[in-house]
């Protein structure tokens, strides 16, 4: 990856709440990430790894502003260094900045294959999306057929050829690969990576950390709602010293090949997060300090790690 001095994406302080009704006309608010900071620069795969639950795909929802009406952002968000509201959000959804979603239910089922991949672009792309097809190994008759009439693995290289369509600066990728082989994952990974190397840039949301750091240039860790250490992809792959935060350590070792250790307790719900390090109350060197107050994010050997005593 070649950093440039301007970001493409930054995000600082970003929280998202939910407003949740009780008995009668009570209401709350259920916070679900809090005090997250990301940043990616043209050029580059950030891969964003963690448990289910740990705000991966909100992210992705509040970078697109496709959150439900009931949710509440706050913080900074930033776009090729201008404030991204929900008017430059729908302007450039779909079109500068382009989803993979990870549910394949945002096919229309009622739309043949080839229609919705191409999208409102005109002329449309024909060749272009049958040369990413057989690239997918998907046959040619893939663009005549409705999403019913697909498998699994089908729709998700759709999905995938659909956002490569876009010809997007910024590719959100919400687990784009479970279904497809390991070969169509590669490819897919693959296809990425030369999107990056053009220029552009890919968050890649994933559960897969070993196959993410072979293509990834940095790797964003999450825990209940926040980043707790972003790292070059090849400290996860130089060993568990490399890392800075115990939760990446520990999710290191949790690896098939690092020996499949598992921690104590479990990641907070977010209706009932810790006072101080959400981390602090699974992690063996916490200290007073840590249950008091929640740690800076800090710059540690070329990445950034919130923790006090991460190092």
């Amino acid at each position: 990856m070649k950093q440039k001095a301007e970001t493409l994406l930054e995000i600082h302080d970003l929280s998202v709440s939910f407003r949740m009704y009780g008995h009668g006309f009570s209401q709350t608010e259920l916070q679900v990430i809090s005090d997250l900071h990301l940043t990616v620069y043209p050029g580059e795969i950030v891969a964003v790894a963690g448990s289910s639950g740990s705000g991966k795909s909100l992210l992705a929802s509040a970078i697109l502003g496709i959150l439900p009406g009931n949710a509440a952002v706050r913080g900074h968000l930033h776009y090729k260094g201008e404030e991204l509201g929900q008017k430059r959000q729908r302007k450039l959804r779909g079109t500068e900045i382009a989803l993979v979603p990870q549910s394949v239910a945002f096919l229309d089922p009622l739309m043949k294959v080839g229609v919705q991949t191409d999208g409102h672009r005109r002329p449309r792309p024909t060749e272009k999306r049958r040369q990413l097809f057989r690239r997918f190994g998907l046959p040619e008759e893939t663009e005549r057929m409705y999403p019913f009439q697909l498998s699994g693995g089908m729709a998700r290289r759709v999905l995938v050829s659909t956002a490569l369509l876009a010809d997007a600066k910024l590719v959100i990728a919400d687990e784009p690969t479970p279904g497809m082989s390991l070969a169509q994952s590669l490819e897919a990974l693959k296809m990425f990576r030369e999107m990056a190397d053009e220029g552009k840039a890919v968050i890649l949301i994933t559960h897969d950390i070993d196959l993410a750091v072979e293509f990834a240039d940095r790797v964003a860790v999450f825990y209940a709602g926040t980043t707790v250490e972003t790292a070059p992809a090849a400290d996860f792959k130089s060993g568990v010293e490399a890392l800075r935060h115990p939760y990446s350590k520990a999710l290191w070792k949790a690896l098939p090949q690092n020996g499949f250790q598992p921690i104590t307790g479990f990641q907070p719900y977010a209706g009932s997060l810790p006072k101080g390090c959400l981390f602090a109350p699974r992690c063996p060197h916490r200290t007073p300090e840590c249950e008091r107050e929640v740690p800076p994010v800090r710059e540690v050997r070329g990445g950034e790690v919130r923790c006090y005593h991460g190092a």
